[in-house]
């Protein structure tokens, strides 16, 4: 098998850099000049996404021999090699139009691992447009999914910093800084995309209907964004949109001056969003929703449990939640869910390498919790959560994912990457909990001085 990465690579990769830097530099410069609170934020954050897409695409060939990242990239390379048969052709399998059984396609078609999976076909597919002009190289094809992530990432901290414009440094820890969103999130995979949907439909959401922006790139980035994580993980989405849906309503609702008027509205809102996303879990099916759908939710949960304990053996990166019997079994483990993905594995839990760096993040984010809790104390904390409506889109879509991906992945390393969606906004929520109630020069944690 022909390698991934080659000497072609380390040859094209400076010059993918030196533009990225360049268009980067030009734009910090010219919107944030010195002494602008965003300004030490955008060249660090741009430089660890693309630090990590490089290092995991590399983990990826020359530790793991092969995996997602280079299936997506293989699949590219087949793409691409269409163009020099006829540029129609490479335009066709680019949209994924033919079949197998179209003239002159079989080839093509068969050799690929995503063709027959819309959802991953749309990473390879992205991976060949960008790549078609760059030799179809991997390194500097997961540079650029890393820049455009990080222009996601980057919108949804300045969404979050304009709304706590004395809160810039934690904000730009929780979206920016966290290690396996920095590493997962950036190279050639389904989550760097997402990422980038997220930031920016939060973004343009936030701009139009709370700032009543409603500039064309906006509407655009918008519905470029809702698109093409429908396209990806579309079960993103059945968290994100209703926690949006909240956080937009109660921004309106803290208008109204009567405390039951105001209720009212919520739980209304609430319901709404609720009844909406168990419609679209149960109206899409599975053919949309996969194994995600409310009626194979329980069945994905208990057949990759299973899958798992077969192939994982000793190497202690499976988790077990119990057998589920029916909905109402697999609700009742919503609290171990969450645990799971928020919390878990715990550091004894880890028995390879992988796992322990997932873990002592995992730890961190249970001590940031515990010490949030303790130092604000639960009745203040609930007191913040309930008049605070980004906190409450925050927690909202975090805990609803959480639990998604935690009752559904079922091996800690598999995990590692799913859950990356919801752990900035997690962050956010607790980040903005301590620092809401607690003075600016009290860090968090003094030895990460946040």
């Amino acid at each position: 098998m022909a390698p991934n990465i080659t000497i072609l690579d380390y040859a094209i990769l400076p010059f993918v850099l030196a533009a990225i830097y360049g268009i980067a530099f030009r734009y910090r410069n010219r919107h944030y000049p010195s002494g602008h609170p965003y300004r030490p934020y955008f060249i660090t954050g741009l430089t660890l996404k693309i630090a990590g897409a490089v290092f995991i695409g590399m983990v990826y060939e020359y530790y793991y021999k092969g995996g997602d990242t280079m299936n997506f990239f293989h699949d590219a390379r087949i793409i691409n090699s269409a163009f020099e048969d006829s540029p129609l052709k490479w335009f066709s399998l680019l949209l994924h139009i033919p079949n197998e059984s179209t003239l002159g396609y079989y080839d093509y078609i068969n050799g690929m691992y995503w063709y027959q999976d819309p959802s991953s076909y749309s990473v390879a597919a992205l991976a060949a447009f960008l790549g078609l002009p760059l030799g179809t190289t991997y390194l500097p094809i997961a540079a650029i999914f890393a820049a455009l992530s990080f222009t996601g990432m980057w919108a949804l901290f300045r969404t979050f910093a304009r709304i706590y414009p004395d809160l810039v440094r934690p904000v730009a820890v929780a979206v920016l800084f966290i290690p396996s969103v920095v590493v997962w999130g950036s190279g050639v995979f389904k989550d760097t995309i997402c990422l980038f949907g997220l930031g920016w439909l939060t973004y343009g959401i936030f701009q139009m209907l709370i700032q009543k922006n409603f500039k064309t790139g906006n509407i655009l980035l918008t519905i470029l964004s809702f698109l093409m994580v429908a396209r990806v993980k579309l079960y993103i989405l059945v968290a994100f949109v209703p926690a949006l849906i909240i956080w937009v309503l109660s921004v309106y609702t803290s208008r109204i001056g009567n405390t039951a008027s105001r209720f009212l509205v919520k739980l209304i809102a609430l319901s709404m969003a609720v009844a909406g996303s168990l419609f679209i879990m149960t109206s899409l099916g599975k053919n949309s929703l996969g194994g995600y759908s409310l009626e194979n939710i329980e069945q994905t949960a208990q057949t990759t449990r299973d899958w798992i304990q077969y192939s994982s053996g000793e190497e202690g990166s499976a988790y077990d939640l119990g057998k589920i019997n029916g909905l109402e079994d697999m609700l009742l483990k919503f609290p171990m869910a969450v645990n799971v993905t928020l919390f878990r594995p715990y550091l004894w839990e880890s028995k390879k390498l992988i796992i322990l760096a997932s873990a002592l993040e995992a730890f961190l984010f249970l001590i940031l919790t515990i010490r949030a809790l303790v130092t604000v104390g639960v009745k203040r904390c609930w007191h913040t959560i309930s008049t605070d409506p980004t906190i409450q889109f925050c927690l909202i879509f975090a805990i609803v994912f959480a639990f998604a991906v935690g009752i559904s992945t079922g091996n800690f390393g598999t995990l590692s990457r799913y859950k990356i969606p919801c752990l900035p906004f997690y962050a956010m929520s607790i980040l903005l909990i301590y620092y809401k109630n607690r003075p600016l020069n009290k860090p968090l944690l003094k030895f990460f001085n946040i």
